[in-house]
């Protein structure tokens, strides 16, 4: 396979890091090398911050029908490339094909299309007083930094670029350097329809140089970031004091609740996707279940016939169902957690080690899912972020115990509850410290609806209404009446 040169994206021109420095990027299923990266510091953001408030005026000058046509225009050529961005989304991330296709690849060109017709139906808004009427006016933010992650590449670098494009701001963006090939295929869309220059931009390279450039640039007005909780930390301490606008979407440790009245074979189905959906690498894994003692045994056993029937193997197999994790160095650290889970006390009912796959995939970082029982609610296996393909089980008596133990992290991003009574699980929902509940069901999303977490699973909502009033100043005209 030919080396693949991912350049940065800046004033609408493919362009190497000014150091000249690189990266290497990985295949993670067969841990053959497939590109390199431009590492980036902060004079490539310094270049890029440049053309983006180069390009601000006339963008944001353009009226809001006019950008609702170019995000119609980016969707439609995004969708000519579907079946491109799944093969190489899944060959830059380990991720079933199948799963890229139906998740990444359609979630991308889906939240341009949201967002264009989304921001059609917005009125305005007006106050009448007795001798004023008050108008709310948008106004765009100005030139925004985009951070975004590993797992779900251009799924979630999309969801922020649709609805930043759309209320006029331009952007710097830095994907994971570990993830880099679909943000490069973005901006090669963006060149081929002709996308006024300097409107978006990417920078690539690593956190510490590159993201850290990012949320220090003064000319860089809001910051908007999908990640770990610890890096979260990192970008509110470095942006918070320079008061840029931040929306923080972090880590999570979700529970997956089943009741004594839950459909099990529904909820077997149901906790094995919530738990092993990218091998466990998406920010709303349940990755905790917690269990009614009174019906534990029976859904404990439909569980792992559920788990056990997954086809591990080639992410580019179509019958595949679970592919490998982002890194050999990922790979470990989840293993380690494995050998933690032992050391607490813990049992692995199912999974635990490395398949013995062909050859192609034989230095890949694979993991078959893995069920751990008998560890207490509070060790650290049930209670820290693993990121992985690693599910633990716990039982409880009663609801308000279940509710105790759902809510007994520091995270609280998502999580499900499984009940026949739909009553009886919107009211449960109520009572769990999470930005969202499902009940009798995983990740099936309006994007209309706000999205983000409490405690340590972040700061702010994105989605619908809350992502145009990130992404736009909102400011008030009184009218005096004569």
């Amino acid at each position: 396979m030919k080396m693949l040169q991912i350049k940065n994206f800046i004033d609408g021109e493919f362009s190497s890091a000014i150091s000249e420095e690189h990266l290497d990027d990985f295949n993670p299923a067969t841990g053959e090398k497939i590109g390199h990266i431009s590492s980036s510091d902060q004079r490539d953001v310094e270049n890029a911050v440049k053309a983006a408030k180069d390009a601000f005026l006339d963008w944001s000058s353009l009226s809001m029908s006019e950008r609702i046509d170019w995000l119609e225009k980016i969707a439609n050529a995004l969708e000519s490339k579907k079946e491109e961005i799944a093969k190489i989304e899944s060959l830059d991330t380990g991720k079933p094909i199948s799963l890229a296709r139906r998740v990444d690849a359609n979630r991308s060109i889906t939240n341009f299309r949201f967002f264009s017709q989304f921001a059609k139906q917005q009125e305005s808004l007006e106050f009448e007083m007795s001798d004023a009427m008050n108008y709310v006016h948008r106004k765009p933010v100005g030139v925004v930094g985009l951070i975004t992650p590993w797992n779900l590449p251009l799924y979630l670098l999309t969801w922020k670029i649709a609805p930043a494009l759309v209320m006029g701001n331009t952007i710097v963006a830095k994907p994971s350097e570990l993830t880099p090939l679909t943000a490069n295929l973005f901006a090669k869309t963006l060149q081929e329809i002709d996308f006024p220059k300097g409107v978006f931009n990417i920078v690539n390279g690593l956190g510490p140089k590159a993201g850290q450039a990012i949320l220090e640039h003064p000319e860089i007005k809001a910051i908007s970031f999908t990640g770990g909780t610890q890096t979260g930390r990192i970008v509110a301490k470095t942006a918070a004091p320079l008061f840029k606008k931040l929306s923080l979407e972090l880590g999570g440790k979700n529970a997956t609740v089943i009741l004594d009245d839950a459909e099990l074979e529904l909820a077997a189905k149901g906790a094995a996707k919530a738990g092993f959906t990218n091998s466990g690498q998406v920010c709303l894994c349940g990755s905790r279940i917690l269990i009614d003692e009174s019906i534990a045994e029976q859904f404990t056993e439909l569980l792992i016939h559920e788990i056990e029937s997954m086809k591990v193997g080639d992410p580019q197999n179509e019958e595949t169902e679970i592919g490998s994790v982002i890194s050999m160095q990922h790979l470990e650290k989840v293993e380690n957690y494995i050998q933690l889970a032992l050391d607490e006390g813990g049992q692995i009912l199912t999974g635990g080690k490395r398949p013995q796959l062909d050859e192609i995939n034989s230095n890949g970082a694979f993991l078959h899912p893995t069920v751990i029982s008998g560890l207490k609610i509070n060790s650290r296996t049930a209670t820290e972020e693993i990121f992985g393909p690693v599910v633990t089980l716990h039982t409880f008596k009663d609801e308000n115990e279940a509710i105790e133990m759902a809510n007994s992290t520091d995270y609280g991003l998502a999580g499900s509850v499984w009940t026949k009574d739909l009553e009886r699980g919107k009211e449960f929902s109520k009572q769990i410290d999470t930005g969202i509940m499902w009940v009798n069901t995983w990740l099936h999303r309006d994007l209309r609806t706000p999205f983000g977490g409490v405690k340590n699973s972040g700061v702010g909502r994105e989605g619908g209404q809350w992502s145009l009033s990130f992404f736009s100043e909102m400011t008030n005209i009184c009218v005096k009446y004569d």
